[in-house]
């Protein structure tokens, strides 16, 4: 009774932090790849939505619930069965630690706001539902596994972290082997590391594995070393490479790292022998090659960009954070007054930093995935003009989804990534949306630089009609949506909203002319 209290405490804190409406950054992503994979024919004529699927194995699991709920709703069932799935976890990690209920509420909220303020890579996990998510909670239960020496437990978990998201769950099985190796090698009765766990572990991972390979299959060498600079270097490399990373994005990752030595030095344990400490450790090497592998894009950037497309740092961020959240667990148990006062200060500090971002986010009353901060557009803009903004576009993705043929395919402005999610509508190309097979993914980055092009900023579509008049032979896109705080008030095109007694103040709709 008291683990089901303890795991229904965390659901309700990870609902307190993350809470926002539908949809989240990347569910507008997920979730229409997901509808999709169950019904071919919605929003068939758009480059994303018909591109390779990768993540099977959420579309199978949560991309289900789209047959029978809409995508807002199923949003909310994926987000509380991901935020379970990672609060069980957590709390048998927990108790196999520390041997106590409820040590698992200060353990997340230390490393809810660890991952929040001293990530490198702007890894995140507790949030909206994409496939990482079950993925994370798979790897605690792995983890919980692994602290008590089940190894034949761990592999199948970590099979099941594979077949949700790939890189997570592989670069989880990489760090358990690497603790593994360590730690069992001075056991004085060993676990066998070839068992059939594993090897069930290794087949259950092939859901994950098999869908992200046929993606790379049959692809042309040079398409495939485009697709990979454009997907490392053009799209991601806030994520992938190293250079672009921020100085304060160092800094505060540095800081973490310092702090978490300081627990581990001051706790007079012998925890640096743990299966844990070996597993985070393996976890930061993985980061460290991921930093190596980006000083060397000056003399082999089509290598370096394949190499820096396995997200490096994305298991470090969020590994990290959760050892440094154990160790100051372990303190708020200790019975040395000094220790015990600076966790319980790190416990509140993250609560506060926590509970900061969450009034800022509800006093917002927005989706994520449509704030200015988010889209990149006009960050500073007051919390009236967000939501008026918001009010238009949920105007004209109603307009395009009530006066259009569901074939349609639209030109939609490029600060947005929810027309599909609103208007149900296929589009030319999305910045959110890039494609993950090769060949789809240079289609994807071809059209948006026709659509958006360096001279006018990457931010407006020509009004050229010779150009207007070849999207709309090419890509069979006949309006275009535009933004008008961007593209002013009068167009030498034919307006088709709003018009008469019809109000939308941020957003216009115009016929393409006719080829």
């Amino acid at each position: 009774m008291r683990f089901a209290g303890e795991v229904i405490c965390l659901v309700m804190i990870f609902f307190a932090f993350a809470g926002d409406p539908a949809p989240m950054v990347n569910e507008s992503h997920y979730l229409v790849k997901a509808k999709s994979y169950w019904e071919p024919d919605w929003c068939e004529n758009d480059l994303f939505v018909s591109s390779g699927k990768a993540h099977v194995t959420f579309y199978y699991t949560i991309g289900w619930f789209t047959q029978f709920f809409s995508l807002k709703t199923t949003a909310w069932i994926g987000r509380f069965l991901g935020w379970s799935l990672i609060a069980i976890g957590l709390t048998q990690l927990a108790q196999a630690l520390f041997r106590r209920h409820y040590c698992s509420i200060p353990m997340a909220i230390v490393w809810m706001a660890a991952i929040d303020y001293g990530n490198l890579a702007g890894e995140w996990v507790i949030g909206g539902i994409e496939g990482k998510v079950p993925a994370f909670g798979f790897v605690l239960l792995a983890l919980a596994q692994m602290v008590q020496r089940r190894w034949q437990h761990t592999w199948i978990l970590l099979g099941c972290a594979s077949a949700f998201h790939v890189l997570t769950g592989g670069w989880s099985v990489v760090a358990a082997m690497v603790a593994w190796l360590v730690t069992e090698r001075k056991a004085n009765v060993p676990h066998r590391l070839l068992s059939w766990q594993l090897f069930l572990g290794g087949l259950i991972a092939l859901f994950g594995l098999i869908p992200a390979l046929a993606l790379q299959r049959d692809v042309n060498p040079e398409v495939s070393a485009k697709a990979a600079r454009i997907y490392t270097f053009y799209r991601l490399p806030h994520h992938l490479v190293p250079s672009s990373f921020q100085l304060h994005w160092y800094l505060r990752h540095g800081a973490l790292i310092l702090s978490t030595l300081v627990l581990v030095k001051q706790s007079r344990l012998r925890v640096l022998h743990s299966p844990l400490a070996i597993y985070t450790a393996s976890a930061l090497g993985l980061s460290v090659i991921g930093l190596i592998i980006g000083m060397t894009i000056e003399w082999s950037p089509n290598l370096s960009a394949k190499l820096l497309r396995f997200y490096w740092f994305r298991l470090s961020d969020a590994m990290l954070p959760l050892f440094f959240s154990t160790m100051v667990t372990h303190s708020l148990l200790s019975k040395r007054p000094g220790f015990f006062r600076v966790a319980c200060i790190i416990t509140l500090m993250a609560a506060a930093l926590l509970s900061y971002r969450a009034i800022n986010q509800s006093r917002l009353n927005l989706p994520p995935a449509v704030t200015h901060r988010i889209l990149g557009f006009d960050p500073s803009a007051t919390r009236t003009e967000q939501q008026q903004a918001f009010k238009d576009w949920l105007a004209v993705c109603s307009w395009a989804r009530h006066s259009s043929e569901p074939s349609e395919v639209f030109i939609t402005p490029r600060h947005q990534q929810t027309f599909k999610w609103y208007a149900e509508r296929a589009e030319v190309a999305n910045w959110k949306d890039v494609p993950q097979d090769a060949a789809s993914l240079v289609q994807w980055y071809e059209r948006f630089q026709a659509l958006y092009p360096q001279r006018l900023g990457n931010t407006r579509v020509t009004i050229q009609y010779p150009t207007l008049r070849e999207f709309r032979k090419k890509y069979g896109a006949r309006w275009m949506i535009v933004d008008r705080r961007i593209v002013g008030e009068h167009l030498p095109l034919v307006r088709v909203y709003p018009v008469g007694e019809q109000q939308n103040q941020t957003f216009a709709v115009y016929e393409l002319p006719t080829p």
